[in-house]
């Protein structure tokens, strides 16, 4: 295992995810993960918790089983204007937020659309990530995008679970290329993740690595070789 960070996971309180937090963190406990963060969907993905689930997570300590946990979400994108589906109060309870685009929540627009849906996503200021934006499904400006990242302090995300050819994203590889290529020329950084479902998937980063490879991305540049650079980039904007 490279990076022993995993930025993006769910449990079962996501409604189409099978571990428990416990679960999760005893088995990242078992493979050497030393810091994990659980991004549970927002509210408006079918079958995911609601408000008061994110606003009560300062109950749940943030060390299990030896591995340090950062409690947070997944919000959903929910239209072109950047709007998420998580108000200010779930959001406190958050160590971390990724905003996503998800069929479920908003239909694909055009590129200007779904380019101005992520970037003013970003003016939120309990948003950290942008999560999986290299589906072709819903096409975006990268230069725009990265741009718009390095300004706000905003982490782009490497996502995995994208790049499964059986999975239901398309023209993640050549859009998570393009992506990087941009990141490492303004000297953006960015964050990979898992998107796991089941423990099973926690720092499976073998796809991302190929685009890091393939790109010569920079290391100083990934927020998991470096805990404190990613916790730079996580919890409330000023």
């Amino acid at each position: 295992m490279k990076y022993t960070i995993d930025t993006h996971t769910h449990t079962l309180v996501s409604g189409h995810a099978y571990n428990t937090i416990d679960e999760m963190a005893a088995y990242a406990a078992g493979i050497g993960v030393t810091h994990l963060a659980i991004t549970d969907h927002a509210p408006k993905m079918p079958g995911s918790a609601g408000i008061l689930y994110f606003s009560n997570m300062k109950i749940i300590p943030r060390e299990k089983c030896g591995v340090r946990i950062y409690m947070g979400c997944e919000a959903n994108i929910m239209d072109y204007d950047g709007n998420i589906d998580l108000k200010e109060y779930g959001l406190k309870g958050c160590d971390v937020v990724i905003a996503s685009l998800h069929i479920p929540c908003i239909k694909p627009g055009s590129i200007e659309q779904n380019t101005n849906a992520l970037i003013k996503a970003m003016d939120n200021p309990y948003v950290n990530i942008i999560g999986h934006p290299d589906d072709s499904r819903y096409p975006v400006d990268y230069e725009k995008l990265v741009k718009a990242a390095k300004e706000k302090h905003v982490l782009l995300e490497l996502n995995n679970t994208s790049l499964n050819p059986d999975g239901p994203r398309q023209g993640a590889f050549e859009n998570d290329v393009k992506m990087l290529n941009i990141c490492k020329e303004l000297g953006v950084c960015i964050s990979i993740g898992s998107d796991a479902h089941i423990k099973e998937g926690i720092c499976e980063f073998d796809r991302a690595y190929k685009v890091i490879e393939d790109t010569q991305f920079p290391e100083e540049l990934i927020v998991n070789s470096d805990y404190s650079l990613y916790e730079s980039y996580i919890g409330k904007k000023n």
